[in-house]
């Protein structure tokens, strides 16, 4: 077999930093559009005539594109070229967004979303692949730490930034202001962005194959596995025919491209690379950053604005700080790693994100804002400090022509873990809720005394203001039950920021197993 190698200089000049705020533009813009219009799904539902659990599809459209296309990025790099591909991803979402942004019904919104998960499925793998060629390994880590702002941080600022569009302006903006990102975007990864002499393009003339078995098992496997996800709650999971046949599909699915394509020798997703145990575990890790992330950012908002009746802009600033963390302890991190073993600082921030989360898990209805806002800043600050060294750990042993596969897979665990974290959230929330409130109401009897004196002291407040006798006591015990209701709902909050905290700490041992690292100058030199 043939092949042919990219003719154009190695080293482009212009500083690599120029090269990664570049590529950061549109991943930025890509991973907000996550987040950013879960706030504005009952705008979009009432202004498209539709009700708020058909307007979720918007969501979930985007993700099944988004991870079809996300492990695919490698393959379609060797096809295209890596340049011409990641300009062409950033067209199509640019393009796509302007059609969200003037869809007249819900389902051209829906077939919208599709195209524009497909175009921004593959440029957090490509940018991240290209920043990491771009440097030096000594510069690698800070590197990945200004890359990381861009992904860790976007989908923090997403619900608060999709909210104030929406209530200000129209949830259209929220699609439209991307329009001119990508333009810049584009036009600058024309002029500054260069495909590495290292990286083989090969075409079906000189002999690359397609492999449309295993395409289309791992495009119907994450397809399902995303459906099932995203709606699973919703529907009740397993007492769902859909769910259920979701999770059918998904297993088999996902199962058979696992064997099909790790026999091939053209796979359109190379599963080789988790020999690498560095890489496995590291992608193991990472999906469990994006399950807390996801989590616990759609926890939160619903804490504050449904419980404490916080509007969505004061919601809003208990996260902000967490971002600006976010961002000063990635920035921190990348000079640690030229200190520091990499298996360290990951310990380290898992502990003191678990530390945030145990806080949380310690809210009760009378928490102020204040310590609401510290407990989800120290949580973030932890998160810093995985983001940075799993990436660096990760690719440190990973051979250049395969790096394009290996970001696709690394940013897939951390994309399927997003989606499980807030399924998982949401399930926990309602299952938790249900029993709290079982175990509450039991004490709702005239035999409890504390019951008894609470609504004689409700009753009588309120016949004071001039209701009847038979008013004032009916009154009374509705006023006690959505008191119920309430505590019912922050107990189950408490329970699942207590459930996220173990599952970093959990995290711990795997982390352990990772082989040691030297740091040398910001390196990540395998021992």
């Amino acid at each position: 077999m043939s092949t042919t190698s990219i003719a154009i200089p190695a080293k482009p000049a212009v500083s690599p930093w120029t090269i990664a705020a570049t590529v950061m533009l549109a991943t930025f813009m890509e991973v907000l559009d996550t987040s950013v219009a879960n706030v504005a799904l009952p705008h979009i539902a009432g202004n498209l005539s539709a009700s708020v659990d058909e307007a979720t599809w918007v969501l979930t459209a985007y993700l099944v594109a988004n991870a079809i296309v996300l492990p695919l990025s490698g393959w379609f790099s060797t096809l295209f070229g890596r340049k011409r591909f990641y300009m062409t991803c950033v067209g199509i979402f640019t393009v796509s967004s302007f059609l969200c942004g003037v869809a007249p019904s819900l389902g051209m919104l829906i077939l919208f979303r599709v195209l524009q998960g497909l175009g921004g499925g593959a440029l957090q793998p490509i940018s991240q692949a290209i920043v990491v060629e771009s440097f030096p390994r000594e510069k690698q880590g800070a590197a990945m730490a200004f890359y990381g702002m861009g992904v860790v941080v976007a989908p923090v600022i997403g619900p608060t930034l999709g909210g104030w569009i929406t209530d200000d302006y129209s949830w259209r903006w929220i699609f439209l202001i991307n329009i001119p990102v990508g333009i810049l975007a584009v036009l600058l990864t024309s002029l500054l962005i260069f495909d590495p002499p290292h990286l083989v393009r090969r075409t079906f003339a000189n002999g690359l194959k397609l492999d449309y078995i295993g395409l289309g098992l791992l495009s119907t496997g994450l397809a399902s596995l995303e459906i099932l996800l995203d709606e699973g709650q919703r529907d009740d999971w397993f007492g769902s025919n859909l769910i259920l046949t979701a999770a059918i599909i998904a297993a088999i699915a996902l199962i058979g491209v696992v064997v099909w394509e790790l026999r091939q020798k053209q796979p359109v997703i190379d599963l080789r690379i988790l020999k690498n145990r560095n890489f496995a575990l590291s992608s193991l890790t990472m999906y469990a950053v994006g399950f807390t992330l996801y989590g616990s950012t759609a926890i939160l908002p619903i804490f504050l604005q449904t419980i404490l009746g916080y509007t969505a802009l004061l919601s809003g600033l208990v996260l902000s700080p967490g971002g600006v963390a976010m961002m000063v302890g990635m920035a921190l991190v990348g000079r640690l790693l030229g200190k520091f073993e990499a298996r360290w600082l990951i310990i380290f921030g898992l502990v003191v994100a678990a530390f945030g989360l145990f806080q949380m898990s310690g809210f009760n209805l009378d928490v102020d804002f204040r310590s609401a806002m510290w407990s989800r800043t120290i949580q973030a600050l932890g998160m810093a400090f995985l983001f940075v060294p799993i990436n660096t750990t990760a690719f440190s042993s990973v051979a250049k022509e395969k790096l394009g596969y290996a970001t696709g897979l690394i940013n897939l665990f951390r994309n399927i873990g997003g989606s499980a974290g807030i399924a998982m959230v949401n399930t926990i929330l309602a299952r938790r809720e249900q029993f709290h409130q079982q175990v509450l109401v039991s004490h709702l009897t005239p035999f409890d005394g504390n019951y008894a004196d609470a609504l004689r002291n409700v009753a009588s407040s309120i016949r004071a203001q001039g209701a009847s006798p038979a008013d004032a006591a009916a009154q009374a015990q509705g006023v006690l039950y959505g008191m119920v209701q309430r505590n019912a709902s922050m107990l189950a909050v408490n329970d699942t920021f207590w459930i996220l905290a173990l599952i970093f700490l959990s995290m711990i041992p795997v982390v352990l197993l990772l082989k040691r690292t030297a740091p040398r100058r910001g390196a990540v030199m395998m021992e």
